[in-house]
């Protein structure tokens, strides 16, 4: 998960401790180690938090807890693609990526 990379990666840059993350968020240390690993998943509300914490835009993390998402849901479906097309035309039909 990109999300997990993320957040390490944003911890180890502040010289942080997992468990200092998860007290910010009011969960243990065992919960956010799993945040980090990819193993579970963080709350939209959470990210945002995250966000703010670390001073980055909430659209960055946010964006990336998306697409953890979606790829979660889709890479085991044998028409993801395709059903990503579709919805990609249906939410953003002036963009060219799906033409």
């Amino acid at each position: 998960m990109r999300l997990g990379k993320q957040l390490k990666l944003l911890r180890e840059q502040k010289g942080l401790l997992q468990r200092e993350l998860a007290a910010e968020l009011k969960i243990d240390t065992p919960m956010y180690s799993k945040i980090e690993r990819g193993t579970r998943r963080a709350k939209k509300q959470q990210v945002i938090q995250l966000a703010a914490f670390f001073s980055i835009k909430e659209e960055v993390l946010v964006s990336i807890w998306l697409a953890d998402q979606i790829v979660d849901l889709l890479k085991e479906e044998k028409h993801g693609q395709s059903g990503l097309l579709i919805a990609g035309r249906d939410l953003y039909p002036n963009c060219k990526t799906w033409k």
